[in-house]
Parts: C-alpha cells; sequence; structure tokens
C-alpha cells in the first residue's frame, strides 16, 4: 500500500507541477490552458520521457472530471431564460451540424478509415469548443448581448446532440450497431429523467432548502446526487457523463443551483487537468507521422469551412454581418467534446488507435490555430491589442 500511494503522489507531483509550469508558459503566449494539460501529458507519459508509465488509475481519476462538468453544464441550463435564443438557434446548429457531420465523414472515408471510425470522426466535427467560445469572450459580452446569448444557445444545442452521440458510440460496435442496445438506451434515457425529476421534487429539493445554511452539507449533496445518478445510469445501460447531465439540469432551477455550481468548479478543474493529462499521455507520438496529413487536412478543412457555414446560417437569419462573422470565428474549431467522443469510443474499443491520434491531433491544432484567430481579430479578455481587451 505504501508503495502504491508514493507512486500516486509522485504522479500527482510530476502531472500538476508540470502543468503549472506549461500552464504559465501557455497564458504568456496567449494559449488554451487545455492544450498545455495535453502538452504535459505527452512529455511524461509513456510515449515521452515516460515519467508516468501507469496511466490506468489516473485515466479512472481523470473521468470523474467529466462527470463533474457535465453536471455543470446541466446546472448551467436556465431553459426559461434560453427558449427564445434556442428557437431562433435551433436550425442553424442542427444544419451546421449535419454539414460538419458529413465533412468529418468524408475526411474519415478518403483517408481509409472504416465506415464507424469515419461515423466517430464524422460526430466528432458537429461539435464547437465550448472552453473556447466561452472563455475568450468578454463577461460582459456573454451575459448581455445578443452574440452571446446565440453563442450559448449555439452550444448548449450542440451539447444535446453530444449527449445522443454518446448513446449511439455507447450502443455500437467496431462492425455494426446494436439497434436494440440503442432503443433500450432510448427508453431509459426519459425513465432515468422521470426518476430524477420526481426525486429532486420529492426529496432533494426539501433537503436543500432545509438545510441551505450549512455550506457543507450542501456540497456532500451536489456530489452525492451527481455521482448516484452518474452511476445509476450506467446502471440502466447508459454511460455516467449523461447520468450526470440530468442530475445536473435537473435541480438547474433550484435557487441554490449556481451556488453548487460556483463550488465544485475547483473540484472539476482538478479532475479535467488528469483528463487532458491522460490524453496527451495517451497520444502514441510513433504514429503521429502516419496520421498527420490527415490530421492537417482535417484541422484546415474545420478552421476553413466552420466560420463559413455559421456566417451564412447566421445571415440567413437576418443577423447582422459583424455578429455572423464573429460567432462563426469564435465556433470555428474541433470541440473538447470531441475529445470525450474519442475517450468513450476508445474505452469500448469501437476506434483504432490511428482514428483516435488524427481527431486528438486534429483537435489539438485547431484549438491553437482558432485560439490565435480569435485573440489577434476580436475582443476578449485575454487580446493582445488594447483596442480588443475587454473584460
Amino acid at each position: 500500500m505504501g508503495a502504491m500511494e508514493g507512486l500516486i503522489f509522485e504522479a500527482f507531483f510530476l502531472v500538476f507541477c508540470g502543468a503549472a509550469v506549461l500552464a504559465s508558459l501557455a497564458l504568456y503566449t496567449r494559449q488554451p490552458l487545455l492544450v498545455a494539460y495535453i502538452a504535459i501529458g505527452v512529455l511524461l507519459g509513456p510515449h515521452g520521457f515516460s515519467l508516468v508509465s501507469n496511466l490506468q488509475l489516473l485515466s479512472e481519476l481523470s473521468h470523474i472530471g467529466i462527470i463533474f462538468l457535465l453536471f455543470l453544464l446541466g446546472l448551467d441550463m436556465q431553459p426559461a431564460a434560453l427558449f427564445a435564443v434556442l428557437r431562433k438557434a435551433t436550425s442553424i446548429a442542427l444544419i451546421s451540424s449535419a454539414s460538419f457531420a458529413l465533412l468529418g465523414l468524408t475526411v474519415g472515408l478518403t483517408f481509409g478509415y472504416s465506415w464507424f471510425e469515419a461515423i466517430v470522426i464524422a460526430m466528432a466535427s458537429m461539435f464547437s469548443s465550448t472552453i473556447i467560445g466561452i472563455k475568450l469572450m468578454p463577461t460582459t459580452v456573454l451575459h448581455h448581448r445578443h452574440s452571446g446569448e446565440m453563442m450559448i444557445g449555439l452550444l448548449l444545442i450542440q451539447d444535446f446532440l453530444a449527449i445522443f452521440c454518446l448513446l449511439f458510440i455507447l450502443s455500437g460496435s467496431a462492425e455494426s450497431l446494436d439497434w436494440m442496445v440503442l432503443g433500450k438506451a432510448l427508453v431509459a434515457l426519459p425513465l432515468l429523467g422521470l426518476i430524477a425529476w420526481a426525486s429532486v421534487k420529492l426529496f432533494v429539493l426539501k433537503l436543500i432548502a432545509r438545510f441551505d445554511r450549512f455550506h457543507e452539507y450542501i456540497f456532500l449533496l451536489a456530489l452525492a446526487w451527481c455521482l448516484g445518478l452518474a452511476e445509476l445510469a450506467e446502471t440502466f445501460g447508459l454511460s455516467a457523463e449523461i447520468g450526470a447531465f440530468i442530475a445536473g439540469i435537473s435541480i438547474a432551477t433550484s435557487p441554490i443551483a449556481q451556488y453548487i455550481a460556483l463550488n465544485l468548479r475547483p473540484l472539476r478543474d482538478f479532475f479535467l487537468v488528469l483528463f487532458f493529462f491522460s490524453l496527451g499521455a495517451s497520444l502514441n507520438i510513433g504514429l503521429l507521422p502516419s496520421v498527420i496529413i490527415a490530421a492537417l487536412v482535417y484541422a484546415a478543412l474545420m478552421l476553413g469551412l466552420k466560420p463559413v457555414v455559421f456566417y451564412a446560417l447566421l445571415r440567413g437569419q437576418s443577423e447582422k454581418r459583424s455578429l455572423a462573422w464573429d460567432v462563426g470565428f469564435r465556433l470555428g474549431q474541433i470541440s473538447e467534446f470531441s475529445l470525450l467522443i474519442v475517450f468513450v469510443a476508445t474505452s469500448n474499443q469501437l476506434i483504432g488507435e490511428k482514428a483516435a491520434l488524427l481527431i486528438q491531433s486534429a483537435a489539438i491544432i485547431s484549438f491553437v490555430v482558432s485560439s490565435y484567430i480569435v485573440i489577434l481579430n476580436f475582443p476578449t479578455p485575454i487580446a493582445i491589442s488594447d483596442k480588443l481587451r475587454r473584460d
């Protein structure tokens, strides 16, 4: 036991100290922090200097970060406040996602991947980065301007689509799709939602109302509710991520939801560092030459066509030209949700290492290039130009 504890402490020391150093460099060079976390994984992992070689425990721990991420996404969903924007954003999100999926499918098949791998590549192409879209937008614009509302609306619909993509992957196999499993999952989803709604109404909200002055208890209750529904979702044949997402939505209207979200964010960030480290550590650098051309083509197509598609669709909804380009470029990259899709598909042995590496490397390229495009051309809190810097 002592040896295991020593290994865990050493791994945590290397991961977080290394991440702190690279994160500092990333901030100085205006890079997204997740790129630093992935980079330290590449450097310290089995395919780099191999200082952290046993990834199983870290991978399992990192999965908790994704569960908390989806719980917090659910907590931030206020359906009443977003209905008007969602009505306008839905058609744009669906058409754009279908266009990007078709493009991803074409890339996958063109470079010789199997049909199922190409479908996973298509799914990974559908979404834009919440981290880049939200973090690089000034807070005043995000919360008080129409462009911010539109951005949130598009990202929320993409989040819903991502949940269905996870359902699809969990019911699939490398050879064929198990429609029976998919059917059971689609039945289990509303059942889980019903259980969550009833439990919140009968128990959770009453407990929160009675003991809301005990902050430690509220924190504990939120953790239990998130992880409990995640476990129940897995029992139903769904994923823990889906359960956590529903857990968040079910208490989003509670007055204390934002307090819970605020207090869980540091815990989420702790585990997300491990998640992105694990992704970087799992990148097989030796295989990179075999996918680099495909990854560059894939990333270039996403970076070039996503802004144009969003621009055309937003202009079709009578949005201003400046807003259409602004939103288009801010959403013009592959998403961190795509990395989650790769994680789930790889964990279930549904795609090969080359397909996973293609998506991961293209996503990282798109994060870096898109960040530079936004920082150099649009108002952001970390713009290099004083004229573009907005808090």
